[in-house]
């Protein structure tokens, strides 16, 4: 095969946001997006609530300066502040050329873009599309990419990069349609994957697929991850599959009541109630929970996200999703009852580390979106900023690529290791004596991770959980695949996934057991409080000879000085 300028693994917001400003940039480039589903099913589509911009529509007086400020305090003072500087100036730019490319943004009376209040947010700031605003981006970004001419090669499943030294030569797939194993020399790569929080099995609002690929490649290769252990579990997931209820629910006026009809968040965030930021209000949830104020079912315990007020119009108008959802994954329907939800794993704000180009410490290598660590989200993300991080950086990433491609020369795989990839494969389907199924290790991964690595983190449970990670990976060694077919085989695809996963899973569990303080999503019962003295600073994870190198690296600062975090 030709050798590809640009190789982008990934197809949702940040990879179809990069291939299309790589294409503007440059467009004699030959790009390709490799996608392990079909690009308008990607991920992307379920974010519902919006995008963050200081637009002023809503609030005539909001500025870029109060978002960057909400998002550093957000953080826990763990962003880089230079870094979200960008996100938030880059914000409206990036919310305008949405719309001039056709995105169908909801609109106020006056018909400028409607923006709705968010978790954590001074001001309203949400720019919104009703509930469904990641599919309508996405759908936008494909077209632009289709007409544009973008290469897409949908369904293949990233195995690889292939190195040389501390330069990629491309990546190595697998074309899921045939089984065919298959080279793509590039010049450089994208990983735009997505994130890892569906390790957390049930208790997840990610999509299956959100099995943490794109950040496990590049651990292989020797690319190392930044803060692997703050992942965010979302308030409002439903009760029964851990489906999402967007915080535009509560941006609309929602209420949390436990099962006394207090409306609870009075106790942990008086100023901001239900719109405090996401950690704070998972850690509410989850002591009403265990404090005996939820409500029980046979489904698991749970509150109440109480809609009922709002009105059947505005919901049917703004919510209709959440509705649909409501009524389909646990018979209420949200106009008539309130809708039984418990904290939900819902986004990893670790990952591939990079500079503010997307650059990782591989030449020819590039990371942008959810499976990256700017960082602009630091120990916790805000609702409306996970949307904005991939467009924004998706588009740094793409132009930054397509601007220094030129400066590599053209690569080759060799026949050797596009076999050797074969061959790893083969074995994998062949195992001899004992063996293990992948149902059993898939469901104790989530087990142990949701019981020992979850919302509260205490020293014994941490290690029980790196223990039983430990024994996985050892047990994975012997896990045998039934399919023995070559065409769609999702049997050998969810081993694959469960390696990735079982691998990150090791980088989340040690580095919440090294990081001895409470800091946004990590919170430590044996250290309830935040250490800025010992612990302002990030966590590196590095794969070295087959074991987790752990390394650090301080938090750039800049206008903003530590100070507590109140709501």
């Amino acid at each position: 095969m030709k050798p590809f300028d640009i190789v982008i693994v990934g197809g949702g917001g940040a990879g179809l946001y990069a291939a299309m400003e790589a294409m503007k940039t440059n467009p004699a480039l030959n790009i390709a997006v490799l996608s392990k589903v079909y690009p308008n099913r990607s991920h992307t589509s379920a974010a519902q609530g919006g995008a963050n911009a200081a637009l002023g529509n809503k609030a005539k007086d909001d500025t870029i300066e109060m978002h960057i400020f909400d998002t550093i305090k957000g953080s826990d003072y763990l962003a880089d502040q230079d870094a979200v500087e960008v996100l938030c100036s880059e914000a409206p730019k990036i919310i305008r050329e949405l719309e001039n490319i056709g995105t169908p943004w909801s609109r106020l009376d006056d018909n400028t873009i409607a923006q709705r209040p968010f978790g954590g947010a001074g001001r309203p700031r949400c720019c919104y599309c009703a509930d469904k605003t990641g599919h309508t981006i996405l759908q936008t970004l494909y077209e632009q990419c289709l007409r544009k001419g973008v290469l897409f090669f949908n369904e293949y499943f990233a195995l690889n990069l292939s190195v040389n030294g501390s330069r990629s030569r491309g990546l190595i797939a697998m074309n899921m349609k045939t089984g065919k194993v298959e080279a793509f020399p590039a010049k450089t790569v994208i990983f735009a994957t997505g994130g890892y929080a569906k390790m957390y099995w049930n208790r997840s609002s990610n999509a299956a697929g959100n099995s943490g690929d794109g950040q496990a490649i590049a651990f292989r290769a020797g690319i190392p991850m930044k803060d692997m252990e703050f992942v965010q579990f979302h308030p409002t997931g439903l009760r029964k599959s851990g489906l999402l209820v967007t915080e535009g629910a509560r941006g609309e006026g929602g209420y949390l009541i436990n099962k006394d009809g207090e409306r609870f968040m009075a106790r942990y965030a008086k100023e901001k109630m239900e719109l405090g930021p996401r950690d704070l209000v998972s850690r509410s949830i989850e002591t009403e929970i265990l404090e005996g104020r939820g409500f029980n079912s046979p489904a698991g315990k749970y509150i109440h996200l109480d809609l009922r007020h709002l009105g059947a119009d505005l919901i049917k108008s703004r919510l209709p999703q959440i509705r649909e959802m409501s009524l389909n994954f646990e018979g209420v329907d949200p106009i008539e009852e309130p809708i039984p939800v418990r904290p939900t794993a819902h986004y990893s704000m670790g990952g591939i580390d990079t500079d503010n180009f997307g650059r990782t410490v591989m030449d020819g290598v590039y990371a942008a979106g959810e499976c990256a660590c700017v960082s602009v989200h630091g120990a916790n993300r805000l609702g409306g900023n996970s949307l904005l991080d991939i467009l924004v950086f998706g588009r740094i990433v793409g132009h930054t690529a397509a601007e220094e491609a030129g400066k590599f020369s053209p690569a080759t795989i060799s026949e050797a290791e596009l076999k050797e990839s074969v061959d790893e494969l083969r074995n994998r389907m062949q195992p001899s004596g004992h063996y293990e199924r992948y149902g059993a290790l898939r469901e104790e991964l989530g087990q142990t991770l949701a019981l020992n690595v979850g919302i509260f983190r205490e020293s014994s449970l941490l290690h029980k959980g790196i223990q039983d990670i430990a024994e996985l990976k050892e047990r994975f060694k012997k896990v045998r695949v039934f399919d023995s077919s070559d065409v769609f085989n999702t049997n050998l695809m969810q081993v694959l996934e469960l390696q990735n996963m079982l691998e990150l899973a090791e980088t989340v569990a040690v580095g919440a057991l090294a990081r001895e303080e409470s800091r946004g999503s990590h919170t430590r019962i044996d250290f309830p409080v935040r250490d800025d003295e010992k612990w302002h600073k990030h966590t590196l994870a590095t794969l070295v000879d087959g074991k987790v190198l752990p390394g650090e690296k301080p938090v750039t600062m800049g206008r903003y000085e530590l100070q507590e975090r109140t709501y």
